[in-house]
């Protein structure tokens, strides 16, 4: 069992982390399952009494994908890199793939739901800027969960400044500052919902700049990891806490008074950012000492691989089935249901994922600008891993719930 602290730094680090890649499933599953359960008796495709109110939480899975984010995209830095061969990586790698699942979505959540278009605002979300906004129309447009790729953007426009600033600095200070941004999460939420209207509050906690201490979370343990610190910490327990308190907090939420239950919601990001770490350094390590485990299994990797895409198109597909055949009743036979759906959605993902996502990144980074490969210089003293379709290079996605 490694022991807390530093040790010395690992000669090779691994360029696979599968494990991570698996777990992405995971967190889109949450999310999926969030949408179709619903916020309460007027939402989702249906509500099933064994997993509803817990399966709200789910919404949060995206905090996960933005921990993942920062720690994957400080795990494979290059500092030397040029940023316009960064940029043009992250522009193949998500951008394809959202296109395509904006078609699907402007037919979900407009045509069949008989809205009208407001075009200035779905125009914004094809660029993923619709964040930005406090106007756009609806509160969500174009494809809603892509307002998290709104979020993303903002990391990636900053992360070549912010890699080399975090590179530089040493852990502690890299600790102290994450936390504080954590805590400043939590004040902004505060602040947010106790002066302005409700829709004013809502924009506040969707702009990106509040979810930057989630990057800098990962971006962090990423640092702290490839420098030889190391928590000893199973899997199993950081997973378990998890369960606890998703548990905890739905429970407190139907005992405690209203201001107990304010200050709940206001924390339950940064709670979870702080799980999703532990989880993500748990696995890792576990990879960095060479073992293998059922999340390193092919066929939980594939899913992760495809979970960008069932991100980008599950909200839709249920939507549609709502549509078409209207809410069923609630009632734990949904589940089975909602496991049918989930074969398809992930059906069609593997096809986005094989016919549109893979192979237009393939295509677009061949086509990177030679005058900034050129400028590629060697790597950091530890080892690099290369950002690769092996799943190592993850570009979250996913996104918390508020719909």
């Amino acid at each position: 069992m490694p022991t807390l602290g530093f040790r010395a730094r690992p000669a090779i680090l691994p360029k696979r982390l599968d494990s991570l890649t698996s777990l992405r499933f995971f967190a889109a599953f949450a999310v999926f399952a969030h949408h179709f359960t619903g916020v309460g008796g007027g939402t989702g495709f249906g509500r099933s009494p064994l997993i509803y109110p817990y399966s709200e939480i789910g919404g949060h899975g995206v905090t996960f994908f933005f921990v993942l984010s920062g720690f994957l995209m400080m795990w494979v830095f290059k500092p030397h890199e040029h940023p316009g061969a960064f940029y043009w990586r992250r522009i193949g790698r998500i951008w394809p793939a959202h296109l395509v699942a904006l078609v699907l979505g402007v037919y979900a959540y407009y045509i069949a739901a008989h809205k009208t278009i407001h075009w200035p605002s779905v125009l914004s979300s094809v660029f993923l800027v619709q964040n930005w906004f406090p106007q756009v129309t609806p509160t969500l447009p174009g494809n809603e969960v892509t307002w998290t790729l709104s979020v993303e953007v903002l990391f990636y426009a900053l992360f070549p400044l912010l890699g080399r600033v975090a590179a530089r600095m040493r852990t502690r200070w890299l600790v102290a500052a994450t936390a504080a941004g954590l805590i400043g999460m939590w004040a902004v939420h505060w602040f947010a919902t106790a002066h302005f209207s409700r829709p004013h509050a809502g924009w506040v906690m969707r702009h990106p700049l509040v979810y930057l201490p989630e990057f800098l979370l990962g971006m962090t343990l990423a640092l702290a990891v490839s420098r030889g610190w190391r928590l000893p910490l199973r899997p199993v327990v950081p997973v378990t806490l998890l369960l606890g308190y998703v548990f905890c907090y739905y429970q407190g939420r139907m005992r405690l008074s209203d201001p107990v239950v304010a200050q709940l919601d206001f924390t339950v990001r940064p709670v979870i950012a702080i799980l999703s770490g532990l989880i993500i350094v748990a696995f890792v390590q576990r990879e960095v000492r060479g073992l293998r485990g059922l999340l390193n299994a092919r066929p939980l990797v594939l899913l992760g691989l495809w979970s960008y895409s069932f991100y980008l198109i599950h909200h839709s597909i249920s939507r549609l089935a709502t549509y078409q055949w209207g809410r069923m009743p609630d009632n734990d036979a949904v589940l089975f249901t909602m496991l049918g759906m989930a074969v398809v959605v992930n059906a069609m993902s593997w096809a986005l994922f094989a016919y549109v996502e893979e192979p237009a990144e393939k295509w677009w980074r061949e086509h990177t600008p030679r005058r900034w490969l050129d400028r590629q210089g060697p790597g950091p003293a530890r080892a690099v891993i290369p950002a690769r379709r092996d799943g190592t290079d993850l570009s979250p996605e996913p996104e918390p719930a508020p719909v």
